[in-house]
């Protein structure tokens, strides 16, 4: 970096919020199974311990000497559906426990990995690890969840969706003391990436090394100021603008990840390279679409104006670095974005709207509250609607929904910090349990042939 990409670099800090969202170590716990579940769950702790154990005090120090915010320290293991079913037992919440207290005593924010991947069919391990699901978010703090069902090659296994269904239904019962937060921590995916290194998705994926250094980025703020500058130019120009500042946080994104990989010991995996917004003022993805000429985030015109800033955004990702991964782009999460709350809330967004949105943007229907009494199979088909959005365009798609335990349509929820607050959005009168209940699976569409 010169002095002028430094300085520019320091006002984006200082007055555009670009931060590091989180450096996430991937480890692989493949070498943790253990007929034993006891001895399972010691060697995960021990090998968490091992190799994370300074994770948080690097991140620290590397936010001390280069002035770049890094707001989280996460870890995402092998799906713990793999390294559990060599296990005799039909419990697998010890190794959530296990998870639990291997993240805690690491200091580190969450810990992905605590998932199943069902996306053609389910073994008795993903059953027994999608039954624990429920207990494991509702009485850990730190473990998050995720479960594929789809993906462009295999269709759309609709019998693990009915199943994610009831199992949303079952965390928000037993979170309803705390708004129903635990689903905050669960994401149906399809297409999930194995390389993702924001939560509650995160999973290190069965083709990855031993363990890696993966950084997500933010920035809507940077992305925002920058088209502040360049009011009533056209849309080539914007995209144009936005491609160039895209490049620049990729940078910083790429210095910070190489320099953990290089304290740690750890090799460097990818740079994701996603606007991820939040609750405060100047950070929202929404105000960006705003920015370039919505009236409000939602209008006609929202969709294109979405598919140009991912578009963009990941062209001047993959023009700074030749290891950008994970989901990239822009999400779109209601509670964690302010500009998305206020829309939300005067009517320019609704499920059937963000539904839309999803098929142009990084990941899909994000922290989307509903309804308390909203039954498991709407929820299944709500699932379903949008892993058909990713196995259709070959790309990932996924669902983080919130059935409020005792609010309805119109009243807010408080989940506090990072996660924000929403608007509990309405859902259709109408019924899919005859649909859902089909079960079998969906065919993968003609497109995904392509040998």
């Amino acid at each position: 970096m010169n002095q002028h990409e430094v300085i520019e670099t320091l006002k984006m800090i200082q007055e555009e919020k670009l931060d590091i969202r989180t450096i996430t170590m991937g480890i692989s716990l493949r070498d943790c199974a253990d007929e034993s579940v006891k001895k399972s769950c010691a060697k995960i702790r021990d090998k968490i311990g091992r190799l994370a154990g300074r994770l948080a005090a690097v991140g620290d120090e590397i936010e001390e000497s280069y002035g770049v915010p890094i707001i989280n320290k996460r870890i995402s293991v092998t799906p713990m559906s793999i390294v559990a079913e060599s296990s005799s037992t039909d419990d697998y919440f010890p190794f959530a426990r296990a998870l639990e207290e291997a993240a805690r005593d690491a200091d580190v924010n969450f810990i992905g990995g605590f998932s199943a991947l069902v996306h053609k069919g389910m073994t008795p391990g993903d059953r027994k690890l999608m039954n624990a699901i429920p207990r494991a978010l509702s009485e850990t703090e730190r473990v998050c969840s995720s479960v594929n069902v789809a993906t462009s090659r295999s269709g759309i296994n609709m019998d693990g969706i009915r199943i994610m269904g009831s199992i949303i239904k079952e965390i928000a019962a037993a979170t309803k003391d705390r708004g129903s937060v635990g689903c905050a921590k669960l994401v149906v995916f399809a297409n999930a990436p194995d390389d993702n290194p924001f939560m509650a998705g995160a999973f290190h994926g069965i083709g990855e090394a031993e363990a890696v250094i993966n950084v997500g980025i933010s920035g809507p703020g940077v992305i925002k100021g920058s088209l502040e500058k360049i009011k009533g130019s056209d849309l080539e120009t914007v995209a144009e603008t936005i491609k160039r500042t895209s490049f620049k946080i990729t940078r910083v994104g790429q210095l910070v990840a190489r320099e953990a990989a290089r304290r740690l010991g750890i090799p460097f995996g990818i740079v994701d390279v996603s606007l991820a917004p939040t609750p405060f003022v100047g950070d929202s993805v929404a105000y960006i679409l705003e920015e370039m000429g919505l009236e409000r985030c939602g209008a006609p015109g929202s969709t294109a104006a979405l598919m140009l800033l991912n578009d963009a955004v990941k062209k001047g990702g993959l023009m700074a670095s030749s290891f950008v991964g994970g989901l990239s782009g822009a999400f779109i999460p209601v509670s964690e974005d302010l500009g998305m709350i206020e829309a939300a809330e005067q009517g320019a967004l609704s499920i059937e709207k963000l539904e839309a949105m999803t098929a142009v943007c990084s990941v899909g229907l994000d922290m989307i509250a509903v309804p308390g009494d909203t039954d498991a199979d709407t929820i299944a088909a709500i699932i379903a609607d949008e892993a058909a959005i990713g196995v259709a365009n070959n790309k990932t798609t996924a669902v983080r929904i919130i059935p409020v335990f005792g609010k309805k349509a119109g009243d807010f929820v408080e989940f506090g910090g990072l996660l924000g607050r929403a608007p509990v959005l309405p859902v259709s009168r109408f019924g899919s349990s005859t649909f859902i209940g089909r079960g079998g699976r969906i065919p993968a569409p003609l497109q995904s042939y392509r040998n």
